[in-house]
């Protein structure tokens, strides 16, 4: 049945098809019927940055970046949700056409831009859920922010989303907000990992507990640059690390109608990308820092490599607009037969 949805849905634009979709669902999740349309996966509980999750399959950040659909994206059998990139002043995103559909490598070219409706929206529609999951907030920097200025942004948004959120996710490696991907190294990433460790800190002092907070890094990283990250993390003493975000490679795509749009390559084409990072991650991490594993699952084998990789749990994007409900019930089930 979602392969004829699908297959009417991408006549449509793709951001079209996108917001219908999820309007959709919201839809069918108050009249009570969603649940009935979906199979959840029998429960696969994994405990990971201190945090009990139902089963080890999320939704990553970027398809309800203004968590207006919460409630109906979590009767789907996510194990959990990540809402956002939210920035602290409500932005347009770049121009449309944004969003370029691949049908034939199962992968989507976007160029967003962080398009959302700033904090206090996201904030309200989370006070306002039902949905009782884990549930992740991603933080980003808003496009006219300098990077010698980004900490506040970031400290901003730790600070207004810690109370409602189960774990934050820092992203610095969207490439559609320019020059962000350059707090990935150096003495950015060093200066800005432990400025989030401080409003961690001072948050958890004024709310009385302890909020988990991860980092969402690019596969375009080269072994070094995995290395430094890693070393980064572990000094500043970060919970976690999200692997991976969208590729600007088009490597894989090469002679594609669209090949030659700017934005990030999300899909089947970074999975072995997304691996090649988490293997060089947990290489130098170990068990010391919980991998998140993100980037071209599109069936249960491509979820149960990331857990062989070395991620803790897993997130899908990509591959649940081209699956649909159907992967989260497969990639539960691959990884419990992975995990034995």
């Amino acid at each position: 049945m979602y392969g004829l949805l699908r297959n009417l849905l991408f006549r449509l634009p793709a951001e079209q098809a996108h917001n219908l979709t999820l309007g959709g669902l919201d839809v069918a999740q108050k009249l009570g019927v969603l649940g009935a349309l979906t199979k959840s996966p029998a429960p696969c509980p994994v405990n990971v940055m201190g945090l009990e999750f139902p089963n080890p399959v999320g939704l990553a950040a970027g398809l309800d970046k203004n968590a207006d659909h919460i409630d109906a994206l979590g009767a789907l059998g996510f194990g959990f949700i990540e809402v956002g990139t939210v920035t602290p002043v409500a932005q347009p995103g770049n121009p449309r056409p944004r969003m370029f559909r691949l049908p034939e490598h199962q992968a989507i070219i976007n160029r967003m831009g962080f398009n959302n409706e700033g904090l206090d929206h996201l904030i309200r529609n989370v006070r306002e859920r039902r949905y009782r999951g884990v549930l992740g907030i991603n933080v980003g920097k808003n496009k006219d922010t300098p990077n010698d200025q980004s900490e506040q942004d970031y400290r901003k948004g730790i600070a207004a989303v810690y109370p409602y959120a189960d774990y934050i996710t820092v992203n610095v490696s969207s490439p559609n907000t320019p020059g962000l991907r350059d707090l990935q190294f150096g003495d950015s990433l060093k200066q800005l990992l432990f400025a989030i460790k401080e409003e961690q800190a001072v948050c958890e002092g004024q709310y009385g507990h302890y909020v988990p907070v991860a980092v969402k890094i690019a596969p375009d990283l080269d072994d070094q640059g995995i290395r430094f990250v890693a070393n980064a993390l572990l000094e500043a003493g970060l919970d976690g690390v999200i692997a991976t975000n969208t590729t600007i490679s088009r490597e894989a795509v090469q002679g594609h109608r669209h090949e030659h749009e700017a934005g990030g390559l999300s899909g089947a084409p970074v999975r072995e990308a997304s691996v090649r990072v988490i293997q060089g991650l947990y290489a130098e991490l170990g068990d010391k820092l919980p991998i998140i594993g993100v980037g071209g699952i599109t069936d249960g084998e491509s979820a149960a490599e990331k857990i062989r990789a070395g991620a803790r749990l897993v997130q899908v994007y990509t591959g649940f607009i081209y699956r649909g409900p159907a992967l989260v019930n497969e990639a539960v089930e691959a990884i419990r037969a992975e995990l034995g």
